[in-house]
């Protein structure tokens, strides 16, 4: 396991998001978490690479464990635990800097010291975006259409060669074509890379994703592998939920 929750509550203030959740990443899996609006999904992911630190009402009880060491212990410095644990959001969001700038920043003042071309192409390469911006590798991030935005962005987050990849909703701004590419990219990127991915798109959840972990008002109601949780849920909300008969 690269990635585990142990007894976890996740507060803003004194509500409670996220309700006593134990859960097992498995290295080189894509995991989906699924459920409705507003039942702690996103909330669970940034928890994940502290970015919930931004929000000055959050507060944790539990652990989060990565690699086996808590990553909230006061140890533990957070911009180092984002270079391991990467994040793509749900909208596009490129700096309004060059393609190739897109890439090199973060590696760059982090103190990257080696070939600076080879890991931009590797980077694209890895996101499929090589072959369509390689000869314009200094033009203008936002000259990018959403779907090649996005894939910048995962390709942006893989130069920084982390060794998990928080998705949240990374589709919801696409179009049909652009949700398909991603979906194909996923897939592939599992070989080299842990994957968690928000959606409240549940067939895509059950196209991507070797695991599922269905969320409902914060308490983990089921958590699986995903051809037997779609095919076969043991709780009677999940079946509900998966067949559309949820509320």
């Amino acid at each position: 396991m690269i990635l585990k929750t142990k007894n976890l509550n996740l507060f803003y203030g004194s509500t409670k998001a996220i309700n006593n959740c134990n859960i097992n990443i498995e290295k080189n899996k894509v995991t989906a978490i699924i459920g409705p609006s507003g039942c702690g999904k996103s909330t669970l992911l940034r928890s994940m690479n502290r970015m919930n630190d931004f929000i000055d009402s959050f507060s944790i009880k539990g652990e989060i464990l990565f690699d086996e060491k808590n990553i909230y212990d006061s140890k533990i410095d957070a911009t180092e635990l984002r270079k391991s644990i990467g994040m793509v959001f749900q909208k596009p969001n490129p700096f309004p800097k060059s393609i190739y700038e897109n890439i090199i920043w973060g590696p760059k003042i982090n103190g990257f010291e080696g070939d600076k071309d080879k890991l931009v192409e590797e980077s694209l390469k890895d996101a499929g975006l090589w072959d369509e911006v390689k000869n314009r590798l200094n033009d203008s991030a936002l000259s990018l259409s959403g779907g090649q935005q996005q894939r910048l962005c995962i390709a942006r987050a893989i130069a920084m060669k982390p060794n998990i990849i928080l998705m949240d909703e990374p589709c919801s701004a696409l179009d049909p074509k652009s949700t398909a590419i991603i979906e194909t990219l996923i897939k592939k990127l599992r070989k080299n890379y842990t994957i968690l991915i928000v959606t409240h798109n549940m067939q895509q959840a059950a196209r991507v994703s070797d695991f599922t972990l269905f969320l409902y008002e914060g308490e983990v109601i089921e958590f699986g592998d995903t051809e037997h949780l779609f095919r076969n849920p043991k709780n009677k909300q999940t079946e509900d939920y998966i067949t559309g008969r949820f509320g």
